[in-house]
């Protein structure tokens, strides 16, 4: 029996509808409980910040875009095929719905004998809950003449440009809508992602993905990337609200529509890592390219790996190179404050190209007020770094991540759609 698309986004929603009431309790719980650490084979337990990140979406924030990264992580861009504004918003109903659910956990709905189990059984009989976090977004594409949305899309949303050290391949970029999929385990990510297609099927399909890991500290301190390099050491504080109402959450008023207060800019970037020819490269070239030691993290002209460079006290470069890294994206005047980004990183592993070659890298994405101002300004100062050569960006997009949802009722995009 063929179904039409509004009928399975019909079904999708009935069903995490039905759930949501057949539940006890609200959603009101708002962080992964303390006790549910997770221990990676060495021993290493995820810290209180990892756990922040499996937090609810209710309130004025997406929170887990506030928060350390977990272990596992799937970021996956769909493209929208409903036929019409109302099967757009039956899609982003549905969308959100399961992802309380998800969130939520608990026993499964009973839908009957005959009908397909509201679970995939993947987590066993009863999923968890508060393991599994989600950061949402939507692209330039959903504001197309399909919907008649292009009047409200936020004012500095674009496709991803390519820069001149990129190789980006179109399969691998751009999408109508965004979800990343934050987990302690692969096996939760994946749950998690087969339950959102499954629901969706008739309203959106995926365009491309990538699964990303976040290593444990070595031995201490911020994760590794596959280069070696402690990754993500210099950032904004995420518990300084003012901070991030100037870097990171859109504020209200023009030229940004009312819908988006509150909301940030996401940027996407995979980064594949040449590796077997970085590990040709002697150490003292490679701190010398990044701008930090490669075993402590610490900047070449400091003794631990939070020391903040001293860049007027070396002008020339003599120390830290005027070419490294870290140098580049982040010069550390007041005239570059502004322009700072929260950056959050993941390792991907891919397993080898059609040439024998390793194919692996950097999940790259960063939250920003605006993306001009602050992203792009970052990589075009890093337009030719001595990295380049050892990197190449190959995928991504832009995504506009809309502010939490305001009530249990809610989802998102719905003011965008009201």
């Amino acid at each position: 029996m063929n179904i039409s698309r509004r009928r399975l986004l019909q079904i999708g929603a009935a069903a995490g509808t039905g759930a949501l009431a057949a539940g006890t309790g609200g959603f009101a719980a708002s962080r992964m409980e303390s006790s549910n650490s997770t221990t990676y084979p060495d021993g290493a337990s995820t810290t209180p910040a990892e756990q922040a990140q499996l937090s609810s979406f209710e309130g004025p924030h997406q929170l887990a875009i506030l928060s350390e990264p977990t272990p596992a992580t799937a970021f996956v861009s769909f493209d929208v095929i409903a036929e019409s504004r109302a099967e757009l918003r039956e899609l982003l109903q549905t969308l959100t719905e399961r992802m309380r659910l998800l969130y939520r956990g608990g026993l499964p709905q009973n839908l009957g004998p005959a009908a397909p189990p509201d679970d995939n059984g993947i987590l066993g009989p009863t999923p968890p809950s508060r393991e599994i976090a989600f950061v949402f977004g939507v692209g330039a594409g959903l504001f197309d003449h399909r919907y008649g949305l292009a009047p409200q899309r936020p004012a500095r949303l674009v496709v991803m440009e390519s820069f001149p050290n990129d190789n980006l391949d179109p399969a691998q970029c751009g999408g109508d809508l965004s979800v990343q999929i934050c987990a302690a385990s692969p096996d939760t990510v994946v749950h998690a992602l087969r339950d959102l297609t499954k629901h969706t099927r008739g309203g959106m399909q995926p365009r491309w993905r990538v699964d990303g890991f976040k290593s444990p500290p070595r031995p201490s301190g911020t994760p590794r990337n596959l280069l070696g390099f402690k990754d993500g050491i210099a950032n904004p504080d995420t518990g300084q609200p003012d901070e991030m109402n100037r870097l990171v959450w859109v504020q209200s008023g023009r030229p940004e529509p009312a819908w988006t207060a509150g909301g940030t800019y996401q940027v996407v970037r995979v980064i594949r890592m040449l590796a077997e020819f970085w590990d040709r490269v002697s150490i003292y070239e490679q701190e010398n390219m990044i701008g930090r030691r490669r075993a402590s993290g610490a900047p070449l002209d400091g003794a631990s790996e939070f020391a903040t460079p001293d860049y007027p006290a070396d002008p020339q470069g003599l120390v830290i190179p005027l070419s490294a890294h870290i140098r580049l994206a982040n010069p550390r005047t007041p005239a570059t404050d502004s322009s700072r980004i929260l950056r959050r990183g993941y390792n991907y592993d891919h397993g080898i190209d059609l040439n024998g070659d390793l194919d692996m890298g950097l999940l790259f994405t960063c939250y920003q007020q605006d993306i001009e101002r602050q992203f792009v300004a970052n990589q075009t100062r890093l337009i030719g770094e001595p990295l380049t050569d050892y990197v190449s960006p190959v995928g991504g997009g832009y995504f506009f991540s809309p502010p939490g949802l305001g009530d249990a009722g809610a989802y998102f995009c719905s003011a965008l759609l009201a």
